[in-house]
């Protein structure tokens, strides 16, 4: 940040905003800016008043209103050029003082006739309409492994650690990505006390548990490969050829990071287990992104949320960012402009945006069951690189999902014929197939017996699968898939033949 602001201030910006929960480093970076252009730096808050950091002379001031009375004697001049930072002023804006307004606005002209500068500093920002255009955002990363590994050295050296191994040491300030320097000085502290050093699996828990707890963004357990994945051979060998992209010799041979997969298809097909195994397959972490909760909030909060998911993607990044169901968080940005006045049409071009544009390696894993609800602009070339359509498993795929059902709930495979298992299901999903199997288990459990072929086939005929529910749906998305999105699976082969297919895969549960 430091940079970008040095260059803002060096043009003579007037209004100038930091967003961020460091309040502590946004401050230390902004007071090295101010150092190396020689300007004058003070510091307001509605609890000390304004204080001239330079002579450390404090005037008490809790009112905004009267800091402001201070500044218009303080930017009279145009020498010497002073920096004032006014710490939470948002608190204030909330209560919607058309006098607040009114002399932000003023103070911001002497600011700019004069050369001085105005700099907000919070969690949050929502400006009014009348200084939306008078007050400019600098962007605030979370802190890189530099930043985090001068928090680690001082752990390390209060707790008289012993100089980590190099392995050990970058492991732990990677599992540290994406955390706040506050949060990853905890994470490194309680490491030291579970363990007596620095464990990075336990920095990598509590990471997920900040996350977690933040509700916009999630650390998820990629256990998975895509040799755990029945069939979607055409999407697997895709993945596969894109598995080694992020790689340094990759970078060295001019090859761009991949940006992303969308995953269309029908529910219940395997699309959010191939967002798992994406992760695993590629050796990186994977977030899950709750689109539902970043257009949960206030209006005035979704610009903030989204601006902290992509801050947490590209401090972790390289890394898999999944967004499952994306057509319920996008669907209604077209009409947005009747409800929140433009805002969900806004976040959402700044979404599409960003992933046209990103520089970090965010691979982006989006899973959609209704691909009609998603705007056109979204499914366009550029956003991902490719677009796949996920079919009703086949007879063979269907042999394969009843295998890996039937080992996963502590049964052999071998007991059971597959193939008659899988001629009985057709069009049934992975979803709907260990269904039926928990079913068989529910009414073999009540009689006290391990379950039978016959329960198994007793529990299908109860079940009418989703796709005679929609099957009109479901042939309108196929109609629509062909030609506008690669099929995931070549089906060449319809009907499975002994000897069965043993190789472990899991079932295709969406």
């Amino acid at each position: 940040m430091q940079n970008q602001l040095t260059t803002y201030l060096r043009a003579g910006y007037p209004g100038l905003a930091v967003i961020s929960s460091e309040e502590a480093r946004a401050e230390a970076e902004i007071a090295a800016a101010c150092t190396s252009l020689k300007r004058r730096l003070h510091a307001w808050s509605s609890t000390e008043g304004l204080i001239d950091t330079n002579e450390g002379r404090i005037t008490p001031c809790p009112d905004p209103l009267e800091a402001f009375q201070l500044l218009d004697r303080l930017f009279a001049t145009d020498s010497p050029r002073h920096v004032v930072l006014m710490r939470d002023l948002q608190l204030h804006l909330d209560q919607t003082d058309p006098m607040l307004v009114r002399r932000i606005k003023d103070i911001l002209r002497v600011a700019k006739s004069n050369g001085h500068s105005l700099i907000l500093l919070g969690c949050r920002l929502k400006l009014p309409a009348e200084l939306e255009h008078e007050i400019t955002h600098v962007d605030f990363s979370l802190p890189g492994p530099d930043k985090l590994g001068v928090v680690l050295d001082g752990i390390i050296k209060s707790a008289k650690l012993k100089t980590l191994r190099d392995e050990i040491r970058e492991s732990a300030l990677q599992s540290a990505l994406g955390l706040t320097t506050t949060e990853a000085e905890n994470a490194f502290a309680l490491s030291v006390v579970e363990t007596n050093g620095i464990d990075p699996r336990i920095v990598a828990r509590e990471k997920a548990r900040t996350l977690k707890r933040n509700g916009l963004v999630e650390v998820v357990s990629a256990t998975t490969g895509l040799d755990d994945i029945g069939g979607l051979g055409l999407l697997k060998d895709w993945l596969q050829g894109r598995g080694g992209a992020f790689s340094a010799s990759a970078k060295a041979y001019g090859l761009p990071a991949p940006k992303g997969l969308l995953i269309v298809g029908i529910p219940g097909t395997g699309k959010s287990l191939t967002a798992k195994a994406t992760a695993g397959a590629f050796g990186l972490p994977l977030l899950r992104l709750d689109m539902g909760c970043v257009f949960g909030g206030i209006v005035g909060q979704l610009e903030a949320n989204l601006r902290s998911v992509i801050q947490t993607a590209e401090a972790i990044a390289p890394c898999v960012l999944w967004i499952d169901e994306i057509e319920k968080g996008f669907s209604g940005s077209k009409s947005s402009g009747n409800t929140d006045g433009g805002t969900s049409s806004r976040v959402f071009g700044s979404f599409l945006s960003w992933m046209q544009e990103k520089e970090k390696p965010v691979f982006v894993v989006a899973t959609a069951n209704d691909v009609s609800k998603l705007p056109p602009e979204f499914l366009r070339k550029g956003r991902f690189d490719e677009m796949f359509f996920v079919d009703l498993p086949d007879a063979l795929e269907r042999a394969q999902i009843w295998e890996i059902v039937i080992k996963r709930h502590g049964r052999k495979p071998a007991d059971f014929d597959t193939v008659v298992l899988s001629r009985a299901c057709e069009q049934f999903t992975g979803a709907e197939i260990e269904a039926v199997f928990i079913d068989a288990l529910h009414e073999s459990y009540a009689d006290g017996r391990e379950p039978k072929a016959k329960d198994i086939l007793e529990a299908i005929t109860r079940t009418v699968p989703l796709a005679q529910l929609m099957d009109g749906q479901i042939a309108a998305f196929r109609h629509w898939a062909k030609g506008r999105a690669r099929e995931a699976a070549s089906h060449a082969a319809s009907t499975p033949t002994a000897p069965r297919n043993t190789r472990r895969i899991s079932s295709q549960v969406n």
